[in-house]
């Protein structure tokens, strides 16, 4: 069965890469840059602390960075105890893809870090923000997929890497969204 999963990965990945076309390299390539998001990171920002004051605000950026961190740790943990290869690393796919990168990065992808980072940002400000900015939900989690999408583009994740990402992701929003709010209240933050 997992076999199976995995070969139908790889067949996705295989239809969804080679639909990129070199004109559109450039942009795929500014979507999965991680400076590329500092303008989206900086409105955030301003919107946190225009709508819940400075000290609402700061609890807000160390939930969303310890959110951050659990995430980049969970990756690393799951890349070095499943080592499922990237696809430039698989030599089953040697020459069937196209490589956007210049390099591919670690050896092991296994689940894709841009991708649960994107959906965690994006389902954390939405449950905190889309009162007061009701199109949020739509322009964060179209920005979160094109993130998504683009490591699958540029040839570096297989779409189960990605997919498993989202899930992470939006998972850890939730569990530190509950923490944020928790921490709110216990400290009596107006």
């Amino acid at each position: 069965m997992l076999e199976q999963l995995v070969s139908w990965d790889k067949e996705l990945f295989l239809t969804l890469n080679n639909l990129g076309n070199p004109s559109w390299d450039a942009f795929w390539m500014f979507i999965t840059d991680k400076w590329s998001s500092i303008p989206l990171y900086a409105a955030l920002l301003v919107m946190a602390f225009y709508f819940l004051g400075w000290r609402k605000a700061l609890l807000l950026l160390v939930s969303v960075a310890l959110m951050i961190t659990a995430t980049d740790q969970l990756a690393n943990a799951f890349k070095y105890g499943f080592e499922r290869l990237r696809p430039c690393y698989d030599p089953e796919l040697e020459g069937l893809f196209r490589l956007v990168k210049a390099s591919c990065g670690g050896k092991f992808g296994y689940f894709s870090a841009h991708a649960a980072n994107s959906f965690a940002l994006a389902l954390f400000f939405v449950m905190g923000f889309s009162k007061y900015f009701r199109p949020l939900p739509v322009f964060l989690f179209l920005w979160a997929s094109m993130v998504a999408y683009s490591r699958v583009y540029i040839g570096v994740h297989f779409p189960l890497d990605v997919f498993t990402g989202m899930l992470v992701g939006l998972l850890n929003a939730g569990i530190f969204y509950a923490i944020f709010t928790r921490a709110n209240r216990a400290f009596k933050i107006a």
